[in-house]
Parts: C-alpha cells; sequence; structure tokens
C-alpha cells in the first residue's frame, strides 16, 4: 500500500502518472438535459477545450446539487481539467422519479454509467463531496474499466452509529448558550445516537449549523447566500430511501484493495464526518493520497480555495 499524507498543500509525488487522454473528445460545452434511465437530467460542461478526461463533480446530501461548487471552487478546476457539473434524479436542477421508491444505490450508479455513455467517452474522473464521495466509490466498484481517478471529499465511511457520534459532539462543541446545554441533556437520553441526532438537528439554529459546517464565517455567510440564490431545495426524499435501503456489507471493507489512484480531501476541523473516516479510507487503498487542511471543516473547497484546487491539480498532472 502506498498512502502519501500532504498538509496545506505540501507538495509531494503520487507516484502514479496519468495515463495519456490525447484521444479524449472535445466535449460540447454549456448547459444540457439528458434522459438517463427515463429520468430527466441536468448536467453542465466547463472547460471543454482542454479535452482531458472529463472530472464528473458528484454532490453530496444525499439530495444536494453542484449549485455552490460551480460558482466556487469549480472555475478554478475548469483553468485545467474538462468538468461536468451533474445533478443526481430527484436533486438540484433534475427531475424527481414518478416514485419515492426510485431512489438507490445501484439506480444512481447507473444513471451515472449512462451520462458517461451520454458524453460519448469511455472513462471519467470522479470528484464527490460528503455523500457523493460514497457514490463514486459505488460507481469505482461497479465499473472500474471506466474509472481514470477519484477524489473524494469528506468521505463518510464507517458505521453509521460512528458517523451519528461524530456529528452529536460536533454541535456539542460549537453550540453556546441554552442550546449547548439543551444538547448535552439530550446525550444523556437513553436513546440510540440516530434519535438523538435528530433532536440536535431540529434544534439546532442557522448560526449553529454555519459553525458546524465552517470554520470560517465568511464562507459559512456565502455558503448560505447562494443556498438562498439557487432556489434549490433537498426534500430528503432520496436521504430517506437510501437510509432504509442500506447495503449489510460496509462500503469501508468493499473497497479495501480497490485499485484506482485516488485523492482523499478533509478538513481536519471536520465536524460533519470526521477526520478519520478519510484516513481509513486512504489506508485501505492502495493507491491512495490522503490531503488535510488545517484550517477548513466539512468544505476546504471554499474555505482554502487555492491549496484545494492545487491539490486537485497536482493529482490530474501527468
Amino acid at each position: 500500500m502506498t498512502l502519501w499524507i500532504v498538509c496545506l498543500g505540501l507538495q509531494t509525488g503520487c507516484g502514479h502518472s496519468r495515463p495519456v487522454t490525447a484521444e479524449v473528445p472535445r466535449l460540447r460545452e454549456g448547459e444540457a438535459h439528458a434522459s438517463l434511465n427515463g429520468i430527466r437530467h441536468w448536467y453542465r460542461v466547463a472547460g471543454a477545450e482542454r479535452r482531458t478526461t472529463p472530472l464528473v463533480i458528484v454532490h453530496g446530501g444525499p439530495g444536494g446539487h453542484v449549485y455552490n461548487f460551480e460558482r466556487t471552487i469549480g472555475p478554478e478546476l475548469e483553468k485545467f481539467t474538462t468538468v461536468v457539473y451533474y445533478e443526481q434524479r430527484g436533486s438540484g436542477r433534475s427531475m424527481a422519479p414518478a416514485s419515492k421508491e426510485d431512489y438507490s444505490i445501484p439506480l444512481l450508479v447507473a444513471d451515472l454509467d449512462a451520462l458517461r455513455q451520454e458524453l460519448g467517452v469511455a472513462r471519467i474522473s470522479l470528484l464527490g463531496f460528503s455523500f457523493g464521495s460514497e457514490l463514486a466509490l459505488e460507481y469505482a466498484l461497479a465499473h472500474r474499466e471506466a474509472v481514470e481517478r477519484l477524489i473524494l471529499q469528506a468521505p463518510p465511511m464507517g458505521p453509521p452509529e460512528r458517523q451519528d457520534l461524530i456529528q452529536l459532539y460536533g454541535f456539542e462543541s460549537v453550540s453556546t448558550g441554552a442550546l449547548n446545554q439543551d444538547i448535552r441533556s439530550i446525550l444523556r437520553e437513553p436513546l440510540s445516537a440516530q434519535e438523538r441526532l435528530a433532536k440536535v438537528w431540529s434544534r439546532a439554529d442557522s448560526a449553529t449549523v454555519d459553525r458546524f459546517l465552517f470554520e470560517d464565517p465568511e464562507a459559512a455567510r456565502r455558503n448560505r447566500e447562494m443556498w438562498k440564490q439557487s432556489g434549490l431545495v433537498n426534500t430528503g426524499d432520496m436521504a430517506r430511501a437510501l437510509v432504509a435501503q442500506r447495503n449489510p456489507e460496509p462500503l469501508a471493507l468493499r473497497v479495501r484493495g480497490l485499485d484506482v489512484p485516488a485523492l482523499v480531501l478533509v478538513g481536519l476541523q471536520d465536524r460533519n464526518v470526521g477526520v478519520d473516516p478519510a484516513r481509513d479510507l486512504a489506508r485501505v487503498m492502495p493507491h491512495a493520497r490522503l490531503v488535510l487542511f488545517e484550517r477548513s471543516a466539512h468544505f476546504p473547497d471554499m474555505e482554502e480555495p487555492g491549496k484545494y484546487a492545487a491539490a486537485v491539480r497536482r493529482f490530474l498532472s501527468p
């Protein structure tokens, strides 16, 4: 196993050369809609003139969108690679399926592969953030031959109970006043971690959520402003469906030995998914490189954009 750890964008080698991509066709620039497995999906191509293997952005949530990403760090990535912004079924500007039952990991993976075919390319690279990193890994497990590289930001790996506890104590650490006292009382209640976390989320105000997700108040302000500008809403339908269908074999076990060159990115102050899941993931993937951002929480792409773009560029460079 080769594990590279980089703090604050310190440059080191990865040990893997990027495959030659001269044969990659130039994609059509701009927004488009495509029917993927019967669902009308939104996507947008930028940086097509680079003619690199398309880097498909796989958003989190579940049920989120790429609106903020394409207006913050996205343009920096477009300077050196072809970027495909993509929103999953029932998310952002893509249509929802007729039935709330038509959400599953296999369907989301099939949609991603249908997008690859729509683009007319043999291989894609994936940049997944939060839940999107899980979906990117699921795609790589199902279609290894179609994946050139993986970039996995803040991967929420590991047992669900551990993730719930990370969030619970994360909220306790950033809350103040009466809310802090309330959360401390909830932590002592004889409930499951999931039940206690649901109570905390229902009581957390916007300012506390911003401190939970960000270290930089200005980044948090811009993030919330763009949420409002977008007019996009996460219905929660996908998240509820996926929780009910959880695979009994943890993803963290299934990706052991996955031989895709991977860049794992995480903020050292991440209170949403924690740092250890990213470290664990990088240890079990044989060609992984771990980059830690000391001044970031869940969104290093917004809190340390220069170092983030530099890390991605080095990883994608020949």
